[in-house]
């Protein structure tokens, strides 16, 4: 399985439409998600924008904090089971927060994404009790072959503690939301693959996706003369290879993913 960080912009959007397709076959991918949270604008997803990425070969798409962010989104979403928002977003937002899919070979799949708590601009209901009642009724190596949870979080605590509370009964807890790709990708003792942060599928000449000077200025005067938007330069694809076992679910080696722009590295 592959998972792509945060789509950041027309940069992020063009990199993943002309290399995800050539991905899945060099790789020989049986599933893909991408988190296209920040794809349009810099700011939640459009209807238009979640086709294209979805044509470029995702199977899913989650969202994040800004999920609403695009006003087609709410009805989009409802007619489009392939894009998840998160699960603890709101009890009455449009769509859902998990879903179980069919991956190659008639595996089944379950994704699903949390918003994180800490350091975020407004509170969200409990994610860890959210994903626990998920994974129980979704077991690994029973109603499940993978298990695939994004961690749409501020805080690299919160993530790493969700990924050792889903331990054993996960096969990916990845996170997202922060734009900065972290080094500790590795395999918990319970069989989990972890990442702290996927990082983003954008143009790294930036300040997380979005073009310098904006962000600069608003650092060093505390004033805001304009809106951020996205940087335009080549964009690096990141995110996380995982492979599983299809008898327990469980991790057999996980890799961090860049490709293309300023970040690219070896192929899983």
């Amino acid at each position: 399985m592959l998972f792509l960080g945060d789509v950041v912009g027309r940069s992020g959007r063009a990199a993943v439409a002309e290399r995800l397709p050539t991905l899945r076959v060099e790789w020989g991918l049986d599933f893909v998600v991408v988190n296209g949270e920040n794809a349009t604008s810099g700011a939640g997803l459009s209807g238009d924008h979640a086709r294209a990425l979805l044509a470029a070969g995702a199977d899913c798409l989650t969202l994040g904090d800004h999920a609403f962010d695009q006003k087609d989104m709410a009805s989009f979403i409802e007619s489009e089971p392939r894009i998840l928002r998160p699960m603890n977003f709101s009890k009455v937002a449009p769509g859902k927060g998990w879903r179980v899919f069919t991956a190659t070979q008639g595996r089944k799949v379950l994704v699903a994404q949390v918003l994180g708590q800490v350091f975020m601009k407004r509170p969200f209901d409990d994610p860890f009790s959210a994903i626990e009642q998920v994974l129980k009724a979704h077991p690994l190596g029973g109603a499940v072959q993978a298990a695939l949870i994004d961690v749409h979080a501020e805080a690299t605590s919160e993530k790493m503690g969700m990924g050792h509370w889903c331990d054993g009964q996960a096969s990916l807890v990845v996170g997202t939301h922060t734009h900065v790709p972290t080094g500790d990708a590795q395999i918990l003792p319970g069989g989990t693959a972890y990442l702290t942060d996927a990082g983003m599928c954008g143009d790294y000449n930036s300040v997380i996706g979005m073009e310098k000077m904006e962000p600069l200025r608003r650092f060093i005067t505390g004033m805001v003369k304009g809106r951020f938007e996205p940087a335009v330069g080549p964009a690096t694809l990141s995110g996380v290879f995982v492979e599983t076992d299809d008898r327990t679910g469980k991790a057999l080696r996980v890799r961090m993913i860049r490709v293309g722009g300023r970040l690219e590295e070896a192929t899983p």
